[in-house]
């Protein structure tokens, strides 16, 4: 039996790892320090065998053994890294540094979970893994964006100083059940404004696209990257594109068909355009994405309602 440690595993993605592991006979040590993570989303294997929790922050060092460590842990809301920037950047650099470290140690495989925000600006679409983008050190993003990269960084170093197992996957926008209600970003925003009957904020004209992958499908493929021996950078989302006005028009007709939109001033530093090619992880894993946008937003709308119905209560 494979022992996890998964760092950040009580977060949206990570608590869905943790799910998954345990389901697969492994055992997992979720280690979170609940500042963007919530406890409800394990609390469910808080009794279970295979499980155990402890409830800390990547900067510090652990006395753990594990085969595995999965770092999934930094906050990926932008309400929520902006909040403190210089703690985002200490926890993409110190904190990666340390759990590698910690990796290195017990001479265990790493996966790290970067992100599609590493691309920045680019003029390349779909987004392949060897395009370098552009970012802008002085936007108010680089805090999480640079500090993906750097993080990144790190990882390729330690892989070729100490011959290290290091896997990376960059994701893209990724949604569905355990997504934080007070998220802050789209599909969150959407859901809850079209729950209230209120009208759906988008900034700019709504052309900008993103394209959004299920969490399950997430899951799935960083399961299967950890079986491989691939040791560059992999695109994990959906390649399907979709501006942010038609977004609105399908979250709002499947809730409430208010049909209103309110435009607002284009946020500072926001991408045009996001959509990964899905070239290499077709490849290389034999994976693509499988849960259609429709199905996937009825999933995440009906848990919206479900938190709304526990509130209430």
């Amino acid at each position: 039996m494979k022992r996890n440690l998964v760092a950040g595993g009580a977060g949206f993605i990570g608590s869905h790892l943790v799910d998954s592991l345990i389901k697969l006979g492994e055992y997992v040590i979720c280690l979170d320090d609940l500042s963007s993570g919530n406890y409800s989303n394990i609390k469910k294997w808080e009794k279970h065998k295979n499980f155990k929790f402890i409830e800390g922050s990547i900067l510090e060092k652990y006395d753990l053994k594990f085969d595995v460590l999965w770092h999934f842990a930094c906050p990926a809301s932008p309400e929520r890294y902006l909040e403190n920037p210089i703690l985002t950047s200490r926890i993409n650099f110190e904190g990666t540094l340390n759990l590698l470290n910690m990796a290195r140690n017990q001479k265990s495989e790493f996966i790290f979970a970067s992100s599609s925000e590493v691309y920045g600006n680019c003029n390349v679409f779909p987004q392949t893994e060897d395009n370098l983008g552009y970012l802008d050190t002085k936007s108010i993003k680089s805090c999480y964006a640079h500090g993906k990269r750097l993080a990144e960084t790190l990882c390729f170093d330690f892989q070729r100083t100490y011959r290290m197992n290091i896997k990376i996957g960059r994701i893209f926008n990724t949604y569905g059940p355990r997504l934080n209600c007070s998220d802050g970003r789209v599909i969150s925003n959407f859901i809850n404004q079209a729950l209230q009957n209120k009208p759906l904020t988008i900034y700019s004209n709504g052309s900008q696209t993103r394209s959004f992958c299920f969490i399950s499908d997430v899951i799935e493929a960083f399961i299967l990257l950890n079986k491989t021996n691939y040791y560059n950078p992999i695109n994990i989302g959906n390649s399907d594109e979709i501006t942010i006005l038609d977004l609105a028009k399908c979250i709002d007709k499947k809730i409430s068909f208010f049909q209103k939109y309110s435009f607002d001033e284009e946020k500072v530093d926001d991408t045009l355009r996001r959509c990964p090619s899905l070239k290499i992880v077709n490849k290389i894993l034999n994976w693509q994405p499988l849960t259609s946008l429709s199905d996937g937003l009825d999933l995440t709308i009906n848990y919206f309602k479900d938190v709304d119905i526990i509130k209430i209560k």
